[in-house]
């Protein structure tokens, strides 16, 4: 297109009079407002948990369009736009990136009251400085604008980051990863640090013994160590948390429907393994036992080496079996699940704790019925030893919206320490995801803003400020080690 296009093109959407993301967005009354922009709006983001693909950090990866960096990997977008009765073809399939943009484009006015409608705007504006509300009747303008930025320098991933002031980027990794994107990035000069974390769920993910066995086999090509039996798994799973340790990580993360608690020794682990080996499967007691105990033990090496350790509990994944045949995983079909969490959480957390081996804890909760359960929960095993040692983790998944947060800070507030709290994350794939740190900033401070104007705390710009910054950065920082 050329450039004079671009410019009109560019001036009518940036100065679009639909603007509704202001620069009081969300913020209802005035001290909200000064707690969000002096206290809070500046300050850089740690990103300690997310998804993107650090060989696209690393090497600087240039998208082609909007539809490849916005899109692509994007389920909460699919699942809105396959409930509009948008055929597949526009969403995963086969249609041209322009297509499938359009195709998200009208879907977009319909995604009022979902956060997906706050965040596409935001996203537009703090990326590309678009102010419009996206429909159909703006589509292939928006496309072509994006399409012109996303070629420039500006818009490779590290200046995307950089553009959102990103101080840390802390990406999900499975023990068998090399991690030579990190470590070639840990060897260059950069604005933020690219940092691993320790994700071992295939390591227990043992449902099906031939995909297990041959994940084991992956294991043992990147360690050299041959697993013949339990014992084996753990020394290895050891030396891969050892070689990430040298690589900067200081975090694990675990994802489960919920945690497992059981007497040791109920079973025989090794003859678990065994029994795994030729190739029988396991019933579903067996299974747990097994995740149980290589938890413990992965638990205590997280707590040995100081690391933080993250729970993700309560989804229900891959539940269309159709569609998963089709896609494959992690393509829209998860759910809230609705399992008993309490006992066999304070239940795993107390064994570790009887030996004084608990680790930093992050647990999420994606129940909001077990908001006050997990709430509760942390201040059970928080000791004095290290400030907010547990923690009841930022409203995450299909809550990571106004609702959610709003749910999950009062959740805290009422039966913790929201001072001690250690913020936002964008557990996103997207590297246009970071004003979900922005939206989170604002919905805090409106929040403390709406109690000092109700007279519910006092007004005290410089203590709340405080706490605000703490909660935004400050906490995270001391919390990781960063």
């Amino acid at each position: 297109m050329e450039p004079s296009k671009i410019n009109t093109m560019y001036n009518r959407l940036h100065n679009s009079s639909q603007q509704f993301i202001t620069d009081d967005f969300m913020l209802q009354n005035d001290f909200a407002g000064k707690l969000y922009h002096d206290h809070a709006k500046s300050l850089p983001i740690l990103d300690y948990h997310n998804h993107l693909p650090s060989k696209e950090i690393t090497d600087n990866h240039q998208f082609k369009n909007c539809t490849e960096v916005w899109l692509n990997g994007d389920h909460y977008k699919w699942r809105a736009m396959r409930t509009l009765g948008i055929d597949e073809k526009f969403i995963t399939g086969n249609a041209t990136d322009r297509e499938k943009f359009v195709k998200w484009a009208e879907t977009v006015p319909y995604t009022v009251r979902n956060p997906l409608y706050h965040w596409t705007h935001l996203e537009l504006q703090r990326y590309f400085d678009v102010n419009a509300l996206l429909s159909k009747d703006n589509a292939d303008a928006i496309y072509e604008l994006t399409e012109e930025k996303l070629q420039t320098e500006g818009f490779k991933t590290q200046n995307l980051l950089n553009m959102m002031n990103v101080e840390v980027v802390s990406t999900t990794d499975d023990p068998i990863d090399s991690l030579k994107h990190h470590s070639k990035f840990q060897q260059q000069s950069h604005e933020f640090q690219l940092l691993p974390s320790f994700r071992p769920d295939k390591a227990y993910a043992v449902e099906n013994a031939n995909s297990y066995r041959e994940y084991l086999e992956k294991l043992e090509m990147v360690s050299n160590i041959a697993i013949t039996s339990y014992a084996d798994l753990i020394a290895v799973l050891n030396n891969r948390i050892e070689f990430f340790k040298k690589n900067g990580c200081k975090i694990a993360d675990h994802g489960l429907e919920r945690l497992h608690y059981f007497e040791f020794g109920k079973f025989d682990v090794e003859n678990l393994f065994k029994k795994l080996m030729d190739g029988h499967q396991l019933n579903e007691e067996e299974i747990a036992y097994f995740k149980f105990e290589t938890l413990v033990h992965l638990s205590h090496t997280y707590h040995s080496l100081g690391w933080v350790q993250q729970f993700h509990l309560g989804a229900l994944r891959n539940t269309n079996k159709r569609m998963l045949s089709k896609l494959g995983p992690d393509t829209g079909f998860d759910s809230i699940v609705d399992f008993q969490q309490a006992m066999p959480l304070s239940s795993f957390l107390n064994l570790l704790d009887s030996t004084d081996q608990l680790a930093k804890t992050v647990i999420y909760n994606l129940n909001p019925a077990d908001n006050e359960v997990f709430a509760s929960m942390i201040g059970n095993f928080n000791d004095g030893s290290i400030k907010g040692k547990m923690q009841f983790g930022s409203a995450w998944w299909f809550l990571d919206q106004k609702d959610g947060m709003e749910k999950q800070l009062n959740s805290l507030s009422n039966l913790g320490l929201l001072s001690c709290f250690i913020g936002m994350l964008t557990d996103s794939r997207s590297f246009l995801s970071f004003p979900r740190h922005e939206y989170f900033r604002r919905i805090l401070c409106n929040l403390i803003g709406m109690d000092v104007e109700n007279g519910e705390l006092p007004n005290d710009e410089k203590w709340l400020g405080q706490i605000v910054s703490d909660i935004c950065y400050h906490n995270a920082k001391q919390y990781f080690g960063f």
